[in-house]
């Protein structure tokens, strides 16, 4: 088997090349962190198949968009915060870029692990 260490902007590019509409590029750069920071915890090298990633993760813009994908319009099952949705799952927290505005979105985005 060969490895290959990867960094930040080749990870991007992976997924641009294969499935540059799944993730955000401030996602990318959160997802890329988190799985950096997990392959250290476990100690274990964890293969780059973009396709699986994208499987296992999915990006929000917001809480709110998460419930209503997940829930529809049955807000009493709706996540309350953020942290009621991190005691089922892991979650990945960042603040992205708007592109229309041209400002930091002021509410967080999530990527979270398959639910």
């Amino acid at each position: 088997m060969l490895k290959t260490n990867i960094n930040e902007y080749e990870f991007r590019d992976m997924f641009r090349a294969i499935r540059p509409d799944n993730f955000s590029y401030s996602g990318l750069g959160a997802l890329f962190g988190y799985l950096e920071e997990l392959s250290e915890d476990i100690g274990e090298d964890i293969e780059m198949d973009v396709i699986a990633i994208c499987c296992d993760y999915s990006e929000y813009e917001s809480l709110l968009d998460f419930n209503q994908e997940y829930y529809g319009y049955d807000s009493d099952r709706y996540m309350a915060d953020i942290d009621e949705l991190c005691e089922l799952i892991p979650v990945i927290e960042f603040y992205g870029f708007n592109s229309k505005t041209l400002k930091t979105n002021e509410q967080p985005s999530l990527i979270v692990e398959g639910f």
